[in-house]
């Protein structure tokens, strides 16, 4: 079924959209990241990578792209999401930026409405960590203590895990 086809007569009568290039992107990023098991199917962080990398996924390919399978596709795309999601002060700004872009462009769609809610639910919901950037335990090599928790969003725990993901592909 070709994205955002109907259910209704003929494909255009007033059925259901079909959220087709979103529900591949979300598919593919839940098989990247229960393939490299860095967090358990069911837990929050689990959900933050997931949702995190399908949002990469899905706003790294033009929203005219032709199909599911071209959207979806992970052959030639994975270097480019690993790059996009290497530094989180950028990908911030870049998801924040295509989603206007595509509003902009008149693209009120079911995969957009999904992206702009997975995007409200990744930037609202905040996660207590351990702070990555805090202050290294002394000693032979840098290693950080786990013991200096801070607040952050979902999708500044989900970052390095969907970049993880992608890299043990």
């Amino acid at each position: 079924m070709p994205p955002e086809r109907t259910n209704g007569a003929g494909g255009t009568g007033g059925g259901l959209a079909v959220p087709m290039a979103w529900l591949c992107a979300d598919c593919l990023a839940d098989e990247l990241l229960r393939t490299a098991g860095l967090a358990p199917p069911g837990s929050l962080e689990f959900r933050a990578g997931r949702q995190t990398l399908a949002l990469t996924v899905h706003l790294s390919l033009p929203p005219d792209a032709p199909g599911p399978a071209a959207r979806g596709g992970a052959a030639g795309r994975a270097d480019a999401w690993l790059r996009r999601t290497a530094h989180a002060r950028d990908w911030a700004a870049w998801v924040e930026e295509r989603i206007a872009g595509r509003l902009a462009a008149g693209g009120e769609d079911p995969d957009l409405d999904l992206a702009r809610n997975t995007w409200r639910t990744l930037n609202g919901t905040w996660m207590r960590a351990a702070d990555l950037d805090g202050p290294a335990v002394t000693g032979p090599g840098r290693r950080v203590d786990e013991s200096v928790q801070v607040w952050l969003p979902a999708w500044e725990l989900g970052l390095p895990l969907a970049h993880l993901a992608l890299r043990l592909r």
